[in-house]
């Protein structure tokens, strides 16, 4: 399963995924893990949820976000949702064509792994195409 939520800088986007981060703690069984680009938010995700910073991966680009994914999910049989904040900023591309590229691709990574991601995107909604809005 995939879950997008979009909308403009300053509308909660974070804080929402914070919420649903700590609420799959309590209700899902494997491990959960929350992506950022830097460290801000390392005082504000729970314990048990695995904070990684993309910063110190050096990526850029979907195609290798999707492979950094693709490599955790083959490290660690036993997580179960991955919670994305910010994508745009991460692979530093805010190309909505490649965004719906970079989804489909997820998708099949969700099925085959048994992983539930949740996508923060810092944009109008009006941008999102109609690949994109079938996640939202």
């Amino acid at each position: 399963m995939i879950k997008v939520i979009l909308g403009p800088k300053g509308m909660g986007k974070t804080k929402t995924m914070l919420d649903l981060s700590c609420d799959a703690v309590t209700k899902e069984n494997g491990a959960i893990v929350f992506i950022e680009k830097g460290n801000k938010l390392i005082h504000e995700v729970a314990r048990k949820i695995r904070l990684v910073d993309t910063d110190e991966y050096g990526i850029k680009g979907f195609c290798k976000f999707y492979g950094f994914l693709c490599g955790m999910a083959a490290a660690n049989y036993d997580i179960s949702h991955i919670f994305i904040d910010s994508i745009f900023k991460i692979v530093e591309n805010d190309d909505m064509d490649e965004f719906a590229k970079f989804l489909c691709e997820v998708e099949k990574l969700a099925s085959n792994e048994d992983i539930s991601f949740t996508v923060s995107v810092s944009a109008e909604i009006e941008s999102a195409t109609n690949a994109v809005k079938k996640y939202m």
